[in-house]
């Protein structure tokens, strides 16, 4: 097992695709799975936090901008949460201001990726950063 996200040794990593465009989602989705990691997508901040707990995953790939909670509140109820507060969190919004990245920050992202600045290659290469032992 490996101490840190109790998957056994060799097992794929589990990610958790939080993102309301469905044609952006498609697109993660099957890069994600061509990429060998077993993938949920949900689409709203709400089923975000029950599939965090539900599903366990080892890294959260989160919008921002959704309906029902917003990925800022998302992020500050899972690292409020005993069982989630571990959770590696990147998110991958369209806001690019400093204050949308520091208010990330402070509310304790791992990572936050701007969709308009970066291509999908850019986004498995920081997953699996913060993936690695």
């Amino acid at each position: 097992m490996d101490e840190q996200t109790n998957t056994p040794k060799g097992a794929q990593k589990k990610i958790l695709l939080v993102e309301d465009d469905d044609a952006l989602a498609s697109v993660y989705l099957t890069r994600l799975q061509a990429e060998g990691f077993d993938v949920r997508r949900v689409a709203n901040g709400e089923d975000a936090l029950a599939s965090a707990l539900s599903y366990h995953p080892d890294l959260v790939l989160l919008d921002v901008m959704m309906p029902k909670v917003s990925g800022f509140d998302v992020l500050d109820i899972i690292r409020n949460t005993p069982e989630t507060a571990n959770l590696k969190v990147i998110m991958l919004t369209a806001l690019s201001q400093d204050s949308d990245k520091q208010r990330a920050e402070s509310l304790g992202v791992d990572d936050y990726l701007v969709k308009s600045q970066v291509v999908i290659a850019d986004v498995i290469d920081r997953i699996r950063h913060h993936l690695e032992p």
